[in-house]
């Protein structure tokens, strides 16, 4: 399982979803590797969830993985809510 976290500079806001996702992911007990990136090179990366704020999450769509929209970067609740929801749809929780 990856988990591919975007952003337009593949610097701050994706590094720190990164660090949301792994505390998520260790509160359920999920094993997945999970990295961020810039937009252009997620392009090119294979991953089974991709996770973007909502004005780059349309331009993951159709590279093989579920996508995950963010309406904001920094609430932790709604990163939980839809990472539980995408990690179900993998059937992994």
């Amino acid at each position: 399982m990856k988990i591919l976290v975007a952003c337009g500079s593949g610097l701050g806001s994706s590094f720190m979803i990164e660090m949301n996702i792994r505390k998520i992911i260790k509160e359920l007990g999920v094993e997945a590797e999970v990295s961020h990136t810039d937009l252009s090179t997620a392009k090119s990366e294979k991953a089974d969830i991709y996770v973007g704020t909502r004005d780059i999450a349309d331009q993951l769509i159709g590279l093989g993985g579920e996508v995950i929209s963010l309406k904001s970067m920094i609430d932790f609740d709604e990163l939980k809510d839809k990472l539980k929801s995408g990690l179900g749809k993998k059937g992994l929780i």
